[in-house]
């Protein structure tokens, strides 16, 4: 399988949770992928575990918000970047990088002191990316 070149920053699609162009850092020294969420709420639906959240696709327009509901796939004990360690809502749900998608867990945080809302990590990215810290935005299949 050919591998596509990505930079220190690209734009994603998580088209399950109807979230286009949102801009992730792409983080190789992180094993985990996470997302910044707002107003999490765990809920039962049809005597299952999910999760209700709303997120800003856009940094500079906070009015826009994006409900989203996802099937809870685990909890875990995280260590975040400053030190501590927090359980957090996982999901699994599909990453689109490009002409390019595949299923990535997702730990649900608040990441609202970050300047992105997203975090892709070693596992997210699996076996399919090369990255070239030096760039931004290598892949345009928008």
């Amino acid at each position: 399988m050919k591998k596509m070149i990505i930079g220190n920053l690209e734009a994603c699609h998580l088209p399950e949770l109807g979230i286009n162009d949102l801009h992730v850092r792409i983080d190789t020294g992180a094993k985990t992928s996470s997302l910044h969420v707002d107003n999490l709420k765990r809920i039962k639906v049809a005597g299952r575990p999910f999760v209700e959240f709303d997120l800003h696709p856009d940094i500079y327009n906070l009015e826009q918000t994006v409900h989203c509901r996802a099937p809870l796939h685990d909890t875990r004990r995280i260590k975040s970047s400053n030190g501590e360690v927090e359980q957090r809502c996982v999901i699994k749900t599909l990453l689109q990088l490009g002409e390019d998608q595949w299923p990535i867990e997702l730990t649900l945080s608040n990441r609202q002191d970050m300047s992105y809302l997203m975090l892709l990590g070693r596992e997210g990215m699996g076996d399919k990316v090369l990255v070239d810290p030096s760039a931004s935005f290598l892949i345009n299949g928008e």
